[in-house]
């Protein structure tokens, strides 16, 4: 993933840099399924590799082939991106090793989900009632940015005007 996040940034034919998008996408999902998160991984693969790469191909069938050299300076975007990963990682040092079983998470909220959520939710698969249950609303706010972006790129992609004479411009 690091060699294709390289590769995009490095890219300056347009069309490479958007396959190479949809590659990283798709090892994400790849990654994610690895780490027993299927759901994201479909989420991944579908709206990752697969709408964003095609919005972005649409894209560049209305723009130049290649990447315009950069007049400005390269050094202020360095600073911020240098700085967020700072915060970033700053903000994981408190976080539990992965997968350790004394982690709060898998102390208190995993049996509490396994043992009662049959009794609590009538649903016998445990990852549907977290999600459909437990996280409704969570899952319905999700649904609802998905929806809302996707509208938004709609009107976007097709908000021609009209001209006087009534054809389209």
């Amino acid at each position: 993933m690091v060699v294709t996040a390289v590769a995009v940034v490095r890219q300056r034919d347009l069309f490479a840099a958007v396959m190479l998008t949809g590659i990283f996408s798709l090892l994400s999902a790849g990654l994610f399924v690895d780490w027993d998160a299927v759901d994201v991984a479909f989420t991944e693969a579908s709206v990752g590799a697969g709408i964003v790469t095609v919005l972005m191909l649409g894209t560049l069938a209305l723009t130049a082939p290649t990447e315009k050299k950069a007049v400005h300076s390269r050094i202020l975007p360095l600073v911020v991106v240098t700085l967020t990963g700072a915060a970033l990682i700053y903000g994981t040092l408190d976080m539990p090793l992965y997968g350790d079983p004394e982690a709060p998470i898998n102390r208190h909220v995993v049996p509490r989900y396994l043992n009662e959520s049959l009794e609590e939710t009538n649903v016998p698969n445990v990852v549907a009632a977290v999600l459909a249950s437990y996280r409704g609303y969570d899952t319905l706010g999700e649904t609802t940015v998905i929806f809302t972006a996707g509208i938004g790129v709609l009107l976007l992609l097709g908000g021609r005007r009209r001209n006087k004479g009534g054809g389209r411009k």
